[in-house]
């Protein structure tokens, strides 16, 4: 697990960041949390989709099946706003006080 946190962390570092300032440190560790978060709404869809599949057209599971793939997109989209906003703002933090 921990090799797939340190793996994702490398992978969406921001071009130009090296990691060695405390810029890239602080967005490595941030884009690292809400990598995770998006994996998690990617699972949360999977289990709606798959609930879904499994519901065997009773109309309470097709309702709660459908609610969860609801809520897993919007997590991914509020996953995805994060990850625009948190770098915008650190950068301009960290730009602002060089």
């Amino acid at each position: 697990m921990n090799q797939l946190i340190s793996t994702v962390a490398t992978t969406i570092n921001p071009v130009g960041n090296d990691g060695d300032d405390l810029q890239g440190k602080v967005i490595g560790i941030l884009n690292a949390v809400i990598a995770v978060l998006g994996i998690v709404a990617v699972i949360v869809i999977i289990m709606g989709g798959v609930g879904y599949m499994t519901s065997s057209g009773d109309a309470g599971k097709v309702k709660k099946a459908k609610d969860t793939i609801l809520y897993g997109v919007i997590g991914l989209i509020i996953v995805a706003l994060s990850f625009a906003i948190v770098n915008f703002v650190i950068s301009n933090i960290i730009a602002g006080a060089n």
